[in-house]
């Protein structure tokens, strides 16, 4: 059983008492009361539809418990990693589009590849890489950059996502004016219930209530207004050429995406009967990559102008036949008294939104299982993505574990988690879901209600299994602003400014670093990749940096017998016995500095007998430093100066031995500590073996 415990590792729960499946069965619902509409915003500011955020929230979060090492923790959809996932995603394809569903899919399950492979060959401690400060740089600006990409839905207006984040935000404050009004006060209203029942009554639900709430006036006040007309009833000239463009370009699309489907068979087929490749299969395969070639380019164009159509405002005459751009109704015509903005084309009928945004229709039931579409262009786009998420993903799951860990005294097994998430993400990507991790405020949701074991996050997931069979009608109504806001609430509690202070205090290195992750993060927007991997690139280089120059301390004698500073201390040295300690790793990217410091001492004491080496502070030896104590201590002997070491640890004596450094120097040159090594020198010197003077002024 403790085998299979290995693999099974949640058969370590079992046999449950009924008094811990009873406290698992309430955390889970109440973690699912939380989960369901967080997860749909979280799928939101993913840019899919919000109902696959119930997908991510089913199987994944399942499975992170099955497979995880830690009874409290929640995996499911994150904030952080949704939004590296929208981010990476927008520029390759529409927001919502069959298309970045596929590629959310693919991402997810080479995320959990990533993951499962990490923790199946234990290197967990890659997350080393990311240091504390630059994980704090980066999740305060990424909240920010959370908070801030959520206004567009918040408002009602359109946003253009490109290429920088902070322009396209101010591109949509100057389109404040088109506030949709009842949409903004939707998702302040939301914003408003979560923030007082937070304060006043934390033990309820917040955002359950909330969304309850705006759900019930979206129903009552009749929130989503929607309508539609053909291209010619468009006035504005502009407006129809694009929308035109745009419906040529979908009929386009259509053909192309028909056409590659039916030479791919046909190029199977082909190859199948005759065994390799021939010539038609070899040009069938020419032209579906041309063919993929113009779908690429018409799905750009259409991205633009889908973009550029969002920002118009039509005005509808009353007798509904025709569109006038906002403010250009001819004299003696009356609007029909909505504000229209454009959502879509098809088959030549402009679809027209008057209203706020709401959830729609969520498909009853889960969907089938099917292997993610995968393409070698694909996986080659969001490789790099996949494995910031990975490590992203896994330093939130490790930090959260650990600091529920410290309350209920378990024992956290990052590899194990590494194959939890692993898992959840592989398995969550069959199941249509995107990228998971862990959640700070569902596991402490699942925390205080008493959750024993990973059981609970079971009993939450058939929760939302429920929802999905048989509540999904009740979803219908949900304000996108509400989720927004429900997003922006989320997210604030990351913003902790005074933990870039604290990083300051504790080195100035790791504060610029935190620093620089923070601005860097905000700089290269929606790119959030970027700027972590600037802020971790930066955190090894000062690392590198203090490693390089370590301290070398010339020692003296204190007045209570022990080794010490001499220039801090102003202690006297011996002329005849340089004494010096090395605080750091010797090793290739040190030596110089090593080497220059032991010169200027031996320049300073010209008569100098012996080098007595505190070895205490050296953990580690490698090549490049064993082959300089070895030139040293035959530099020294050949001019009259004896190399004695002290308080060697293990491992370097190790080193000196396997190489033969340790005869070199002689067994007699060893000593346990510096008493014995002292007293060894001037014996040497003068015949004397006390302690008493060692070190004094001879």
């Amino acid at each position: 059983m403790k085998q299979l415990s290995q693999f099974l590792p949640f058969l370590k729960w079992f046999p449950l008492r009924a008094d811990v499946l009873k406290a698992d069965l309430i955390a889970g619902i109440t973690v699912a009361l939380f989960l369901i509409p967080q997860a749909m915003a979280y799928a939101q500011l993913a840019g899919l539809p919000a109902y696959y955020g119930l997908y991510a929230a089913f199987l994944p979060v399942m499975l992170g418990a099955l497979w995880g090492s830690s009874a409290q923790l929640s995996t499911g959809p994150a904030a952080i990693v949704s939004l590296l996932t929208g981010t990476a995603l927008a520029p390759l394809a529409l927001s919502g589009s069959e298309q970045l569903v596929a590629l959310a899919i693919l991402l997810a399950l080479m995320v959990g590849g990533i993951q499962l492979l990490l923790g199946l060959f234990k290197l967990g401690v890659v997350v080393n890489m990311l240091s504390h400060p630059v994980i704090v740089g980066f999740t305060n600006a990424a909240a920010i950059v959370i908070g801030l990409s959520q206004l567009n839905k918040l408002m009602g207006v359109p946003m253009k996502f490109g290429d920088h984040f902070f322009l396209d935000i101010w591109a949509l404050l100057q389109q404040t004016t088109n506030t949709h009004i009842p949409t903004l006060l939707m998702g302040l209203g939301a914003m408003a219930i979560i923030w007082l029942l937070k304060k006043y009554m934390p033990v309820l639900p917040g955002v359950l209530i909330a969304l309850v709430v705006t759900t019930a006036i979206s129903w009552a006040i009749g929130f989503e207004h929607n309508s539609s007309a053909s291209i010619d009833a468009l006035a504005d000239s502009e407006a129809k050429n694009l929308v035109a463009q745009y419906s040529r370009h979908n009929a386009r699309l259509k053909q192309i995406s028909q056409a590659i489907n039916d030479k791919n068979q046909r190029a199977k087929q082909l190859q199948q009967s005759a065994g390799s490749e021939t010539a038609i299969t070899i040009t069938l395969h020419s032209e579906i990559e041309m063919l993929k070639l113009e779908q690429a380019s018409l799905m750009k164009d259409n991205r633009a102008s889908s973009r550029a159509l969002s920002n118009y405002r039509f005005e509808r005459t009353q007798n509904k036949q025709m569109l006038y751009l906002k403010g250009h109704i001819p004299a003696g015509e009356h609007s029909d008294g909505y504000l229209w903005r454009f959502k879509s084309v098809q088959d030549k009928t402009v679809q027209l939104s008057g209203g706020g945004e709401i959830l729609g229709t969520v498909p009853i039931g889960i969907p089938s299982f099917g292997v993610p579409t995968i393409t070698w262009n694909s996986m080659s786009l969001l490789f790099s993505t996949a494995f910031v998420i990975a490590l992203i993903g896994y330093v939130e799951c490790i930090s959260i574990a650990k600091s529920f860990a410290t309350k209920t005294h378990q024992r956290i097994d990052p590899n194990q988690l590494l194959i939890g998430q692993g898992l959840a993400n592989i398995v969550g990507s069959f199941n249509h879901a995107f990228p998971v991790s862990a959640s700070f405020s569902r596991s402490a949701v699942n925390f205080r209600a008493g959750a024993k074991t990973g059981m609970s996050s079971v009993f939450a997931g058939l929760f939302v299994l429920l929802t999905l069979l048989l509540l999904t009608p009740l979803l219908f109504y949900i304000p996108l602003s509400a989720l927004a806001g429900i997003i922006m609430m989320a997210v604030a509690g990351l913003i902790n400014i005074k933990s870039m202070k604290h990083s300051w205090q504790a080195h100035k290195h790791d504060g610029f670093a935190a620093i620089l992750t923070f601005f860097a993060t905000l700089f290269y927007a929606p790119w959030l990749g970027t700027g972590i991997l600037v802020g971790a690139s930066l955190a090894i280089i000062l690392y590198l940096g203090r490693t390089m120059k370590p301290r070398v301390l010339l020692l003296g004698r204190h007045s209570d017998g022990t080794l010490r500073d001499a220039h801090l201390n102003n202690l006297p040295t011996s002329k005849n016995i340089i004494a010096l300690r090395f605080d750091g790793c010797l090793y290739f990217g040190n030596l110089s500095y090593f080497e220059d410091s032991v010169l200027e001492m031996l320049a300073d004491k010209p008569n100098a007998k012996y080098l007595l080496l505190l070895g205490d502070g050296i953990n580690q030896l490698d090549a490049s430093g064993e082959e300089y104590i070895r030139q040293l201590v035959k530099q020294l002997r050949e001019n009259g100066i004896a190399t004695v070491f002290c308080g060697m640890k293990k491992q370097v004596l190790d080193v000196m031995k396997r190489t033969g450094l340790h005869d070199i120097v002689g067994h007699e040159n060893f000593f346990r500590n510096e008493d014995q090594a002292l007293e060894s020198i001037y014996s040497r010197i003068d015949g004397q073996s006390t302690v008493l003077t060692l070190l004094q002024p001879r």
